[in-house]
């Protein structure tokens, strides 16, 4: 009866944090001349977004049957509301899931995903081209367009191979999380068993070649171990694409301080997710409680289609609480606090989640966060930073370590 005692006092905490949140009165974000002027002049970047797997999702409908040129309001992303949320860049995730590995489609799901954002990109020229150097995002901006770089979620995509990371490479990919849900062969995930105390002797070199090759190095989702491994061996500067501070919402996906105090040393950037369950701390002891759940019912033997239904009738009585903008900017301003505005930015996880916070609830909702800023006293240079600024550093960077090591050869 361990995992009952252990579900009723995460639930005991959850309801008690639910109520807390009740109190906050904290009021609506209203946009102003200033911060609209402001935000149209800024470069903003996303680090994470899932829309190509939302279509996967679909059955990968053609652009005729889900023209994105017009409004989808099934999605949180489609181009009227890019255009709205003033959106300069995009790192388009290519996430493929880590059963994948096991079937031993991951590479061959890795690659249609690619294909997929290339599609895209030709379907729609006058607002999306392919960026492959920071030099070609800041081209792209200012020709008004969206410049549109690939990010691989998860290390199982390149199949233990150090060759075919470089083929993804040649396809456009410039970032890959070194984990997604699952720990591999060669690195350990922040939500499976840990087996390796962080990375493996090849893990490392995963994390060399990135370096050589000019790709950057995430590390959303991995471990705490693989996390600090990843800041030691990388010489380029690394990413969090869409990961969130730990001291505000303890949960495993989220960055502790400690961590945050090693990306400042090296350079890096932690681009704020917007998930309820990784923002809100009610929602954070949910989400605990919810992994426990379904960890017993599999562990009782229960099969796929069993423990989706026990997990949606859980869920529905237990709702997640989906917290405002205004936990977002928390985030924000905490890892600011602790590791300096240079390293921070934004990862929305839109159309990679199901539910969003209140006025952050599709890619239009960008400027708010300008607001919600400026509202703290941010100057309008920080603000262009945690926007764009940072994570066009953090690729300026990655290139110059990777020109270096490639002249060592």
């Amino acid at each position: 009866m361990r995992w009952v005692q252990s579900v009723v006092v995460l639930l005991c905490g959850w309801l008690g944090t639910e109520s807390l949140l009740a109190q906050d009165s904290r009021p609506p974000v209203l946009l102003s001349e200033k911060a609209a002027a402001l935000h149209d002049s800024l470069f903003l970047m996303d680090g994470h977004n899932d829309l190509p797997w939302a279509f996967r999702e679909r059955g990968m409908p053609s652009f005729e049957k889900l023209d994105i040129s017009q409004p989808q309001q099934e999605l949180h992303t489609d181009i009227p509301r890019l255009k709205k949320g003033g959106v300069g860049g995009q790192f388009w995730s290519v996430y493929v899931p880590s059963n994948t590995r096991l079937e031993g489609t991951a590479l061959l799901t890795t690659l249609e995903q690619i294909d997929f954002v290339h599609a895209m990109i030709q379907r729609y020229p006058e607002t999306f081209e392919l960026a492959l150097t920071a030099d070609d995002v800041q081209r792209i901006h200012a020709a008004g367009k969206i410049a549109s770089m690939i990010g691989m979620e998860g290390g199982h995509s390149i199949e233990n191979s150090l060759s075919v990371l470089r083929q993804l490479y040649d396809r456009g990919a410039r970032y890959m999380t070194l984990t997604h849900s699952a720990t591999l062969d060669w690195a350990d995930s922040a939500t499976d068993e840990e087996r390796h105390q962080g990375l493996t002797p090849f893990g490392e070199r995963v994390v060399q070649e990135m370096n050589r090759l000019g790709m950057l190095v995430d590390i959303s989702h991995v471990s705490i171990d693989t996390m600090k491994d990843a800041l030691q061996i990388s010489q380029a500067p690394v990413i969090f694409s869409h990961s969130s501070a730990r001291a505000i919402a303890n949960h495993p996906r989220n960055v502790p301080d400690e961590v945050l105090k090693l990306t400042a040393k090296n350079g890096g950037v932690v681009m704020v997710n917007f998930y309820p369950t990784f923002i809100v701390p009610a929602s954070a002891e949910r989400g605990k409680a919810r992994t426990e759940f379904k960890n017993r019912l599999e562990a009782e033997g229960k099969t796929e289609d069993e423990v989706n239904r026990e997990v949606a009738r859980w869920e529905n009585e237990h709702p997640i609480q989906r917290g405002t903008i205004h936990d977002v900017v928390d985030h924000i301003e905490h890892i600011i606090q602790v590791a300096g505005v240079n390293h921070v930015g934004i990862g929305s996880d839109y159309d990679g989640v199901d539910s969003l916070p209140v006025q952050l609830e599709d890619v239009s909702t960008y400027p708010l966060i300008t607001q919600e800023l400026l509202n703290r006293g941010y100057s309008e240079s920080d603000i262009r930073k945690i926007m764009g600024q940072n994570i066009l550093r953090v690729l300026r960077q990655a290139e110059k370590v990777a020109a270096n090591l490639k002249a060592q050869d």
